[in-house]
């Protein structure tokens, strides 16, 4: 624990170095990021959402201080991520409302950077949404919506809004950005499934809409897909397959789809790495040609030491998280945040 600790200081300490030191001069790169936040709520009661739990009074005693503290942790994330300049965006899932999205971007050391933010409150029966931060000095908003997704066979059930925006990224090109948490695995696996095979079809319909006037199109979907990459809900519901030449126009492609192959993950279960937080881009995407691009290598995970502790079940390492069932741990998230870079043409 002293040996952790330690760690968790000379991090803060090189982050704000990073931060307040030289920033990049010449605008090579642009970096997206995702993070799973483990259930970033705030300390009210809401009489409209599953949220008790999340209360000083509930069985998780969340508290405005550890609140607090986890809004510090995340703000050093991204900002370790960023390496010498924060993230141009920033999707996140597991958060409750605007407010603790706020406490991230306004009061934290990243408020130099003036974050705006896209958010609205979900139909998720436990307050859960999807969100997204971005820098307005890299990238300007022309359009956002959400999309709400049926659950087959269960209309009192309810899941995450998918989040869409359309805006220019630092006046080079248009990117048109999916956010996503997929229906959890909760009732079974295969019970599950529909959902977010729903899921997937709907994000599906949208891009091949965007492509009927923009066969071209750059296009991220990032997020929680509550699922792997070669799973029916990838595979089928989305159509994401590996990123691997000949590109085709109508084809979607999984930059996190190789770690299967690799057994790396961004989540543990029962001591297995699994993939399923992810970057999934269009063709357009991996043209150098365009105002901006990536490469088929270009889908990270962000695996620092500090977000990573002994794994006292099983062999390795894990995820420092915020709870251990429902005792407070204090650390980060059980997800690995992942990221991707947009390289300018030159």
């Amino acid at each position: 624990m002293k040996k952790t600790k330690l760690i968790l200081w000379l991090t803060g300490t090189l982050i704000l170095v990073m931060l307040f030191g030289q920033r990049i001069q010449a605008q090579d790169r642009y970096r997206i990021m995702f993070y799973n936040v483990e259930n970033l709520f705030d300390p009210f009661n809401d009489s409209l959402k599953r949220d008790d739990e999340f209360t000083p009074e509930g069985t998780r005693y969340w508290t405005w201080r550890r609140m607090e503290e986890k809004a510090n942790n995340i703000y050093k994330v991204i900002t370790a991520v960023g390496e010498w300049d924060p993230p141009t965006m920033v999707g996140f899932c597991e958060i409750e409302n605007r407010f603790v999205i706020e406490r991230i971007t306004q009061h934290t050391p990243l408020s130099k950077f003036n974050y705006q933010i896209v958010h609205r409150e979900s139909p998720d029966m436990r307050g859960i949404d999807v969100g997204l931060i971005y820098r307005p000095d890299q990238f300007t908003i022309e359009e956002e919506r959400f999309f709400r997704v049926s659950l087959p066979n269960d209309s009192n059930r309810t899941t995450r809004d998918v989040l869409y925006t359309r805006g220019i990224i630092d006046g080079l090109d248009t990117l048109h950005v999916f956010v996503n948490h997929w229906p959890s695995k909760y009732g079974g696996a295969l019970v599950s499934e529909p959902g977010r095979i729903a899921a997937g079809k709907l994000v599906r319909q949208k891009v091949d809409s965007i492509k009927i006037f923009h066969p071209d199109a750059r296009i991220i979907i990032m997020g929680d897909f509550n699922d792997t990459p070669d799973s029916r809900p990838l595979i089928e519901g989305l159509a994401a397959s590996l990123p691997e030449e000949p590109f085709t126009a109508d084809g979607l492609y999984n930059l996190h789809l190789p770690y299967v192959a690799k057994g790396e993950g961004t989540l543990k279960y029962q001591g297995a790495w699994e993939i399923i937080d992810m970057m999934i881009v269009s063709k357009g995407l991996l043209n150098a040609k365009h105002g901006v691009y990536t490469t088929p290598d270009g889908g990270k995970i962000y695996r620092a030491d500090f977000l990573l502790e002994e794994d006292e079940r099983f062999v390795g390492v894990v995820p420092f998280r915020t709870y251990i069932g429902f005792k407070y741990h204090g650390g980060y998230s059980d997800h690995l945040p992942i990221y991707m870079d947009l390289f300018r043409n030159r």
